[in-house]
This record gives C-alpha cells, structure tokens and sequence, in this order.
C-alpha cells in the first residue's frame, strides 16, 4: 500500500462513508435536475447503485469490518482506505473520486466530475 491508512473507530468510518454516499447521490440529483444526465440511483443501508442510460452500472459499497470503501465498475473492481482525509486505492493510491469521475465518464458517454463531501 503506498500510504498510510488514517485509523477510524466505527463511528467515524460510517460517518465519513455516510457523507461519501449522500455527497454522490446528490451531485447525481443535481446532474439530474439540469438535465446533464440520467443516472438513476438506488441506495441500500452501506450500497449505492448507479445505473446508467446505456444499461450499465456502478456500485459503490461500505464494507465496515475492513474500514473499506469498495467500487465496481466496467474497468474493474477497486478497494480504497481512508488516509489524511481521502479515500485511496489500496493497490495504486489512486484518489476514489477521481477514480469514480473517469468510470462514470465512460459510462455515461460524457465528461462527468464527482467532487468529495466538504467535511470529509
């Protein structure tokens, strides 16, 4: 791993990974309400969903026992650990919304951006 994992109690890790699913759920809303794209969103306890007009899906997932944040995607499956106030991937260090950003880019045909949550 090519960092350090910042060490979280269980009440932080949710916290934290709450904000990370409202904070997508919402930029998706936005996206959405402007018109920018129709990706529906479908969100289950630690699993958020996202299913795109080509018929394809992400899915990001909370796996508290690992302290993980885990993403699926058509290029692959990624594992990420929180460390200084991000979410990197345990294999590369690569940052999880940019990771997110360039998935959901290819799948929805166009340059989409997620931004994290302020207070993570």
């Amino acid at each position: 791993m090519p960092f350090e994992p910042t060490p979280l109690s269980d009440g932080e890790y949710h916290t934290i990974t709450s904000a990370v699913l409202a904070r997508i759920e919402a930029t998706v809303d936005r996206w959405l309400q402007d018109d920018v794209v129709d990706i529906d969103t479908q969100r289950t306890g630690g699993l958020l969903e996202l299913g795109f007009p080509n018929g394809s899906k992400i899915v990001i997932n909370t796996q508290p026992p690992l302290h993980e944040l885990w993403m699926a995607a058509r290029q692959g499956g990624y594992h990420y650990k929180y460390a200084q106030g991000e979410w990197r991937d345990t294999r590369d260090g690569r940052d999880f919304f940019d990771a997110l950003s360039t998935c959901a880019s290819e799948q929805a045909g166009r340059s989409l951006r997620f931004e994290p949550p302020f207070s993570a």
